[in-house]
């Protein structure tokens, strides 16, 4: 059943939760938003494109999962509480069937954070979607990129490289996006590329301890590397000690899931800097969390980022 753009509008909107921070949320020119005092907005926006973000085939309620879930990872990485955001559509048809998916994967992840959805756009044409997320962060408190200091080490949550070895059995024709994976650790993959967890708890915690913080979005070394420019310092890091899942390294070779951990993209992990001093009072996040993080370097002077490693080399970047 094909929608009109209104009755679209409606579907998405009956989804949508009120919270008394929101004063006028979907149906107006524009929502109105009562923040938290003392603390900052946190605003970031991302668009996922067909055949670009996620391969064609994709079913929409992981599409509605992973639009939302790269948007809170950015929030993440600032140690922000999500809060509201918006959501562009643009579709080729408005199918009612595709639409009702599609929500049931980004309200599954929205209300597992209590973010509420507040506006946004529909539009005809090729498939893509664009979020605009607020988060909320105590003054004085948010994550930046540019704190790094020399001496501090170098930190990763979780593993790397999964998402980018699920995107390889894809693309050499080993692993369907549509269908569950028969074997356990294929599935594993695949999940950590359509469901990343956006490791929101994580970026909260590190409030008042980490110096500096991104996500890992289009590849470590990559990512690692906005850090070091913003902070003008430089990044050393060990390849040895870049944590790959044993899933990856089954499934696609050891020195290919290290390639994959270093260079490749979408794991959504959280890439940090924090002194030596903070080294007890992460173990003791990470335990509370039950989420691994792993010291992967130094921050050092100069420029850059440094990987005596032949699997080094650059990650994603659009218009390259």
């Amino acid at each position: 059943m094909s929608l009109a753009e209104f009755a679209l509008i409606e579907r998405i909107r009956a989804r949508s939760k009120g919270r008394d921070d929101i004063v006028l949320g979907i149906g107006d020119d524009a929502a109105l938003l009562q923040p938290l005092a003392g603390h900052w907005l946190a605003v970031t926006a991302d668009t996922l494109n067909s055949g670009v973000h996620f391969p064609p085939e994709t079913q929409p309620a992981d599409i509605g999962w992973k639009t939302l879930a790269v948007n809170l990872s950015d929030l993440a990485a600032m140690g922000a509480t999500p809060a509201w955001g918006t959501l562009a559509l643009s579709l080729p048809s408005a199918e009612a069937e595709w639409i009702d998916a599609f929500a049931d994967g980004f309200f599954a992840l929205a209300d597992a954070h209590d973010w509420r959805l507040i506006g946004g756009d529909t539009t005809r044409g090729p498939l893509s979607l664009s979020v605009t997320a607020f988060g909320q962060v105590p003054q004085g408190q948010a994550l930046r990129r540019d704190g790094a200091q020399v001496g501090d080490d170098i930190w990763v949550s979780g593993t790397l490289g999964d998402a980018a070895a699920a995107l390889q059995r894809w693309q050499g024709g080993a692993l369907s996006v549509t269908d569950p994976a028969a074997d356990a650790d294929d599935e594993l993959l695949r999940q950590r590329l359509l469901r990343p967890t956006p490791r929101v708890r994580l970026g909260i915690a590190l409030r008042g301890i980490a110096t500096a913080a991104v996500d890992v979005s289009d590849g470590l070394l990559a990512d690692l590397g906005h850090i070091a420019a913003r902070s003008g310092v430089a990044a050393h890091v060990d390849a040895a000690l870049v944590p790959c899942s044993t899933s990856a390294e089954r499934v696609i070779g050891r020195e290919a899931a290290r390639q994959c951990a270093l260079s490749g993209g979408d794991d959504y992990e959280l890439c940090f800097t924090a002194p030596p001093a903070c080294r007890e009072a992460l173990a003791e996040i990470a335990a509370r969390l039950s989420l691994t993080v792993t010291c992967i370097g130094r921050v050092v002077h100069g420029t850059g980022v440094h990987c005596p490693s032949a699997l080094a080399r650059q990650g994603y970047a659009h218009f390259s």
